[in-house]
């Protein structure tokens, strides 16, 4: 009998949305960070979008009680980060096992509700449960401008690609601390006209071919061009996952002028041209990467 590992996480979302049929209320489904729906005030629109931390799995029995709240809440504002939309209200959902310590849960709640802050997001109720093992849910909505968000599927050919930050080597903390890239992408959106961006959750090698799916396109990557965390490798860069910066195409034209402006605006964060998407679709095939199944 088939099971999860023999056809990983992608196959399997794709197996589970196939025939979803929407109203018109709903703009743009799976597929994307966030889900977009219409929204009832006028020129907005309404992002939706939930995610789960889970011990064993994205943090271990040994890390500080706050970051685990951190992680949870930094990963989907991360993905609101990737449509340029303005995250607003969060529901928790805990599930402990019952020897959990009030102690350990209302430290993962102090970290929740200080990134929260931190990005204007309310936290308005929740749900908890018992379980063999302690996980927490983040379900997040937020508003954009009617036609100004932006998403994973409008690349053309010949577009630059560039990344924020330097990637690999997650695991030795940075997983636990990175900063969602909200502020940059709202000043891309603002500022120029961005094709196709997501957030790098999976690692560069898998998110990058999902970013060329969307778009219909493959893609040509100059490796060593890579921008690497202190000790990295370019195996690592590629496929160690949980980077959380910015992956984005524009047109040739205008990269040179968003690196100078980029660098008066953001002048301690990297922003690095690591190749260009291609007509070519054999280029995007998934190879590294971080995939829960497999």
């Amino acid at each position: 009998m088939q099971t999860l590992a023999d056809i990983g996480e992608d196959a399997l979302i794709r197996r589970l949305v196939a025939g979803l049929t929407f109203d018109a209320g709903v703009i743009a489904g799976p597929g994307d960070d966030c889900a977009v729906v219409r929204a009832p005030g006028a020129g907005e629109v309404l992002l939706l979008k939930t995610d789960v931390v889970v011990e064993g799995v994205h943090f271990t029995a040994a890390t500080p009680a706050s970051l685990i709240g951190r992680k949870a809440m930094a990963r989907v504002i991360s993905d609101f980060a990737a449509m340029a939309a303005t995250p607003r209200y969060a529901l928790i959902t805990l599930l402990a096992p019952p020897q959990t310590t009030v102690k350990r849960v209302v430290g993962i709640y102090t970290g929740l509700r200080r990134l929260a802050a931190e990005f204007g997001v309310n936290i308005v109720g929740g749900e908890t449960s018992r379980a063999e093992q302690l996980s927490i849910s983040v379900s997040l909505s937020g508003v954009a401008r009617k036609g100004a968000y932006l998403g994973r599927g409008g690349g053309k050919p010949g577009d630059k690609l560039l990344v924020t930050g330097r990637l690999g080597g997650s695991i030795r903390g940075k997983h636990l601390r990175f900063q969602p890239r909200l502020d940059e992408a709202r000043w891309l959106a603002r500022r120029f006209a961005i094709h196709a961006i997501m957030d790098i959750s999976d690692g560069l090698g898998k998110d990058l071919s999902r970013l060329c799916e969307a778009s219909g396109l493959g893609f040509d990557v100059a490796m060593e061009s890579l921008p690497r965390t202190r000790g990295c490798d370019v195996a690592q860069a590629w496929g160690d996952g949980e980077d959380y910066e910015l992956l984005f195409a524009v047109a040739p034209k205008v990269e040179q002028r968003l690196l100078r402006e980029w660098r008066k605006a953001f002048p301690k964060l990297e922003l690095t041209c690591i190749g260009q998407l291609t007509g070519q679709r054999q280029g995007a095939k998934r190879n590294g990467g971080w995939d829960h199944f497999q």
